[in-house]
């Protein structure tokens, strides 16, 4: 598709890959619209979107499932439509199963795959309405495998894939596109922010997040994948080729995860 002067909707869009959506869309002179939880440093954000025709901020918290339908309402009567749907927003996690609260495990699942099913559910007849829209997905190499420390996570991230495979299956002769974009290690501030086994922050950074790709990369690579009309996109180091080798060689995968460093 032509990504040009679209009017793009970001959840998530205060740092990191979210942050770096936001001005790859800027400079294909978009309109934007950032949602997240940090006023802000949304409005950082906003005031670095260099390029764009309009930005406008918009509170969200996927936490807050009743708040979509009358937040979507007002956001539609303003600005018409939304051409393209970002879900970027999420939270990640750094626990052992066994020592994770169970509130912990639903609050994961409730913001990553149930905040994001139901946000796209309400724009989603806008879209059907103008036989038009493109909806993103940030997943991760998580929703193609699992490793320790990130069990509720890794199932949030593979619910997406199921969901949205399915939508996109649904959606084919409606002139709506469903990409899934699957990020391995990135430099951003996902480890820090992410939950330990009481629902606490585990504020520091993982030595692979941190030597990870810069988020602009996946930016980058989403731009290129809605132009050439791609499905789904994995996104960095050697760590990608876990979904190859999980497919093909499963057991082999297995015993590779068990030791490999997931922190």
């Amino acid at each position: 598709m032509d990504v040009s002067a679209k009017k793009v909707w970001i959840t998530g869009a205060s740092s990191g890959i979210g942050e770096e959506y936001a001005y790859a869309f800027a400079r294909q002179g978009c309109y934007l619209v950032l949602s997240g939880r940090n006023n802000a440093e949304l409005e950082r954000v906003r005031d670095n979107c260099v390029g764009a025709s309009g930005v406008e901020v918009l509170p969200l918290d996927l936490a807050r499932h009743e708040t979509f339908a009358p937040i979507t309402a007002a956001l539609l009567e303003r600005i018409g439509y939304v051409d393209i749907l970002v879900n970027n927003a999420g939270v990640s996690q750094r626990s052992m199963a066994r020592d994770t609260h169970f509130d912990v495990d639903k609050f994961i699942i409730e913001v990553d795959l149930i905040g994001t099913i139901g946000l796209t559910k309400v724009v989603l007849p806008s879209m059907l309405a103008r036989r038009s829209g493109q909806i993103v997905v940030t997943s991760s190499l998580m929703g193609k495998f699992g490793t320790p420390m990130r069990s509720a996570y890794a199932a949030a991230k593979h619910g997406l894939h199921g969901f949205f495979d399915s939508l996109r299956a649904e959606l084919y002769r409606e002139g709506i596109g469903v990409l899934i974009v699957c990020p391995g290690f990135i430099r951003t501030n996902v480890s820090v922010n992410a939950m330990t086994g009481d629902g606490s922050k585990q504020n520091t950074m993982d030595q692979t997040t941190g030597n990870g790709l810069h988020p602009s990369v996946v930016a980058a690579k989403m731009i290129h994948a809605l132009r050439h009309d791609r499905q789904e996109i994995y996104v960095g180091g050697s760590e990608v080729w876990g979904v190859y080798l999980k497919r093909f060689f499963p057991k082999l995968f297995s015993k590779i995860v068990r030791k490999a460093r997931v922190t």
